[in-house]
Protein backbone atom coordinates (compact mmCIF):
# COMPACT_ATOMS: atom_id res chain seq x y z
CA UNK A 1 0.00 0.00 0.00
CA UNK A 2 1.70 3.48 -1.06
CA UNK A 3 1.70 6.49 0.98
CA UNK A 4 -1.59 7.87 -0.66
CA UNK A 5 -3.70 4.88 -0.03
CA UNK A 6 -2.18 4.89 3.80
CA UNK A 7 -3.29 8.50 3.98
CA UNK A 8 -7.05 7.58 2.07
CA UNK A 9 -7.52 4.94 4.29
CA UNK A 10 -6.40 6.51 7.40
CA UNK A 11 -8.87 9.75 6.50
CA UNK A 12 -11.67 7.23 6.14
CA UNK A 13 -11.33 5.85 9.50
CA UNK A 14 -11.27 8.98 11.37
CA UNK A 15 -14.50 10.13 9.32
CA UNK A 16 -16.21 6.75 10.50
CA UNK A 17 -15.19 7.20 13.99
CA UNK A 18 -16.49 10.65 13.78
CA UNK A 19 -19.80 9.86 12.51
CA UNK A 20 -19.79 7.05 14.70
CA UNK A 21 -19.23 9.72 17.92
CA UNK A 22 -22.15 11.42 16.06
CA UNK A 23 -24.24 8.52 16.16
CA UNK A 24 -23.42 8.22 19.89
CA UNK A 25 -24.54 11.56 20.73
CA UNK A 26 -27.37 11.57 19.39
CA UNK A 27 -30.12 13.24 21.58
CA UNK A 28 -32.08 10.56 21.42
CA UNK A 29 -29.61 7.55 22.70
CA UNK A 30 -28.74 10.56 25.49
CA UNK A 31 -32.50 10.76 26.49
CA UNK A 32 -32.94 7.26 26.93
CA UNK A 33 -29.46 6.95 28.52
CA UNK A 34 -30.89 9.86 31.42
CA UNK A 35 -34.37 8.64 31.13
CA UNK A 36 -33.29 4.74 32.21
CA UNK A 37 -31.94 6.45 35.53
CA UNK A 38 -34.35 9.01 36.18
CA UNK A 39 -37.77 6.74 35.79
CA UNK A 40 -36.15 4.26 38.65
CA UNK A 41 -36.05 7.52 40.88
CA UNK A 42 -39.34 8.82 40.34
CA UNK A 43 -41.08 5.44 40.43
CA UNK A 44 -39.21 5.31 44.00
CA UNK A 45 -40.56 7.94 45.10
CA UNK A 46 -43.33 7.29 48.19
CA UNK A 47 -46.00 9.35 48.79
CA UNK A 48 -45.09 10.04 52.29
CA UNK A 49 -42.01 11.85 50.65
CA UNK A 50 -43.82 14.15 48.27
CA UNK A 51 -43.50 17.12 50.56
CA UNK A 52 -40.15 16.49 51.29
CA UNK A 53 -37.51 19.90 50.34
CA UNK A 54 -35.42 19.43 47.64
CA UNK A 55 -32.56 21.25 46.13
CA UNK A 56 -34.70 23.35 44.11
CA UNK A 57 -35.49 26.02 46.39
CA UNK A 58 -38.92 26.95 45.37
CA UNK A 59 -40.29 23.31 44.69
CA UNK A 60 -40.60 20.16 47.05
CA UNK A 61 -41.02 16.91 45.75
CA UNK A 62 -44.40 16.89 44.86
CA UNK A 63 -43.69 19.77 42.63
CA UNK A 64 -40.34 19.23 41.08
CA UNK A 65 -42.27 15.87 39.95
CA UNK A 66 -45.05 17.73 38.32
CA UNK A 67 -42.24 19.99 36.79
CA UNK A 68 -39.94 17.49 35.46
CA UNK A 69 -43.27 15.72 33.97
CA UNK A 70 -44.67 18.40 32.30
CA UNK A 71 -41.19 19.06 30.48
CA UNK A 72 -41.41 15.01 29.38
CA UNK A 73 -44.38 15.21 28.01
CA UNK A 74 -44.17 19.19 26.59
CA UNK A 75 -40.69 18.48 25.41
CA UNK A 76 -42.19 16.13 22.92
CA UNK A 77 -44.61 18.82 21.31
CA UNK A 78 -40.83 20.52 20.63
CA UNK A 79 -39.23 17.55 18.71
CA UNK A 80 -41.35 18.26 16.23
CA UNK A 81 -41.47 21.96 15.93
CA UNK A 82 -45.21 22.32 18.02
CA UNK A 83 -45.85 24.97 19.97
CA UNK A 84 -45.30 23.68 24.09
CA UNK A 85 -47.37 25.10 27.02
CA UNK A 86 -46.04 26.04 30.06
CA UNK A 87 -48.21 28.54 31.29
CA UNK A 88 -49.39 26.34 33.53
CA UNK A 89 -48.18 22.71 35.43
CA UNK A 90 -50.98 19.96 35.83
CA UNK A 91 -50.98 17.94 39.08
CA UNK A 92 -49.83 14.90 37.23
CA UNK A 93 -48.79 13.24 40.65
CA UNK A 94 -52.73 13.43 41.72
CA UNK A 95 -53.35 11.04 38.74
CA UNK A 96 -53.69 7.20 39.70
CA UNK A 97 -50.32 5.64 38.35
CA UNK A 98 -48.56 8.64 37.79
CA UNK A 99 -44.95 6.82 38.38
CA UNK A 100 -46.01 4.23 35.55
CA UNK A 101 -47.02 6.93 32.89
CA UNK A 102 -43.86 8.91 33.83
CA UNK A 103 -42.47 5.99 32.34
CA UNK A 104 -44.50 5.69 29.39
CA UNK A 105 -43.95 9.43 28.72
CA UNK A 106 -40.16 9.40 28.91
CA UNK A 107 -40.17 6.52 26.27
CA UNK A 108 -42.15 8.99 24.08
CA UNK A 109 -40.23 11.92 24.59
CA UNK A 110 -37.33 9.63 23.49
CA UNK A 111 -38.88 7.96 20.40
CA UNK A 112 -39.77 12.15 19.51
CA UNK A 113 -35.95 13.28 19.62
CA UNK A 114 -34.88 10.22 17.80
CA UNK A 115 -36.84 10.86 14.78
CA UNK A 116 -34.94 12.07 11.87
CA UNK A 117 -34.88 15.71 11.76
CA UNK A 118 -36.15 15.97 15.22
CA UNK A 119 -32.65 18.47 15.65
CA UNK A 120 -32.47 20.26 12.47
CA UNK A 121 -33.48 23.15 12.28
CA UNK A 122 -34.73 25.40 14.98
CA UNK A 123 -37.96 24.75 18.00
CA UNK A 124 -39.60 26.63 20.57
CA UNK A 125 -40.89 30.51 21.26
CA UNK A 126 -37.18 32.00 21.00
CA UNK A 127 -36.56 30.22 18.00
CA UNK A 128 -33.64 27.91 19.52
CA UNK A 129 -31.83 25.69 17.61
CA UNK A 130 -33.03 22.48 18.00
CA UNK A 131 -30.54 20.54 19.07
CA UNK A 132 -29.86 23.02 22.24
CA UNK A 133 -33.95 22.68 23.14
CA UNK A 134 -33.69 18.76 23.37
CA UNK A 135 -30.49 19.14 25.24
CA UNK A 136 -32.50 21.32 27.49
CA UNK A 137 -35.06 18.57 28.32
CA UNK A 138 -31.76 15.97 28.81
CA UNK A 139 -30.78 18.62 31.32
CA UNK A 140 -33.97 18.70 33.24
CA UNK A 141 -34.08 14.84 33.13
CA UNK A 142 -30.73 14.81 34.52
CA UNK A 143 -30.28 16.90 37.29
CA UNK A 144 -34.17 16.66 38.58
CA UNK A 145 -33.48 13.31 39.07
CA UNK A 146 -30.84 14.36 40.87
CA UNK A 147 -32.59 16.67 42.64
CA UNK A 148 -35.58 14.14 43.43
CA UNK A 149 -32.97 11.34 44.80
CA UNK A 150 -30.95 13.54 46.86
CA UNK A 151 -34.69 14.71 48.18
CA UNK A 152 -35.85 11.40 49.05
CA UNK A 153 -32.91 9.87 50.15
CA UNK A 154 -32.37 7.91 46.99
CA UNK A 155 -28.97 6.70 45.27
CA UNK A 156 -28.69 8.48 41.67
CA UNK A 157 -25.32 7.49 39.27
CA UNK A 158 -25.27 9.89 36.35
CA UNK A 159 -24.97 8.34 32.54
CA UNK A 160 -21.48 9.63 31.96
CA UNK A 161 -21.99 10.11 28.66
CA UNK A 162 -24.65 12.87 28.79
CA UNK A 163 -22.80 14.98 31.30
CA UNK A 164 -20.49 16.88 28.52
CA UNK A 165 -23.00 17.20 26.06
CA UNK A 166 -24.28 19.11 29.09
CA UNK A 167 -21.84 21.02 30.06
CA UNK A 168 -21.54 22.51 26.88
CA UNK A 169 -25.31 23.32 26.57
CA UNK A 170 -24.95 24.90 30.44
CA UNK A 171 -22.56 27.11 29.52
CA UNK A 172 -24.00 28.22 26.27
CA UNK A 173 -27.60 28.41 28.48
CA UNK A 174 -26.19 30.11 31.74
CA UNK A 175 -26.17 33.18 31.17
CA UNK A 176 -30.06 33.98 30.07
CA UNK A 177 -30.72 31.28 32.46
CA UNK A 178 -29.56 33.18 35.58
CA UNK A 179 -31.00 36.49 34.15
CA UNK A 180 -34.51 34.49 34.08
CA UNK A 181 -33.85 33.26 37.34
CA UNK A 182 -33.80 29.37 36.37
CA UNK A 183 -30.19 28.99 37.25
CA UNK A 184 -29.07 30.16 40.49
CA UNK A 185 -25.13 31.87 41.09
CA UNK A 186 -22.64 28.78 40.49
CA UNK A 187 -21.62 27.21 43.58
CA UNK A 188 -18.10 26.52 44.64
CA UNK A 189 -16.60 23.39 44.15
CA UNK A 190 -13.24 21.35 45.12
CA UNK A 191 -10.06 20.85 42.53
CA UNK A 192 -10.88 17.27 42.95
CA UNK A 193 -14.84 18.13 41.80
CA UNK A 194 -15.75 15.01 39.64
CA UNK A 195 -17.13 16.62 35.77
CA UNK A 196 -21.19 15.90 37.15
CA UNK A 197 -20.91 17.59 40.51
CA UNK A 198 -19.14 20.84 38.06
CA UNK A 199 -22.54 20.48 36.20
CA UNK A 200 -24.35 20.73 39.38
CA UNK A 201 -22.50 23.78 40.67
CA UNK A 202 -22.81 25.65 37.25
CA UNK A 203 -27.00 24.99 37.80
CA UNK A 204 -26.77 26.89 41.26
CA UNK A 205 -26.77 23.25 43.24
CA UNK A 206 -24.47 22.56 45.80
CA UNK A 207 -23.24 19.16 45.12
CA UNK A 208 -22.24 18.30 48.42
CA UNK A 209 -25.10 19.42 50.66
CA UNK A 210 -26.75 16.35 52.07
Amino acid sequence: MDTNQKQTQTQDQDQGQSQGQKQAKALGALLAAAGARAVPVVAGIEDEALDAPTPCADYDARALANHLFHVVVEFQKLAVKEDSDFSATPDYVAEAGWRERFDKEVEALVAAWSTPGAEEGESGAMRMPARLVGSMALLDLTVHAWDLARATGQSYEVPGEVVGVLADAVAELSPTARAMGVFGEPARVGADASEFERLLAATGRDPYEA
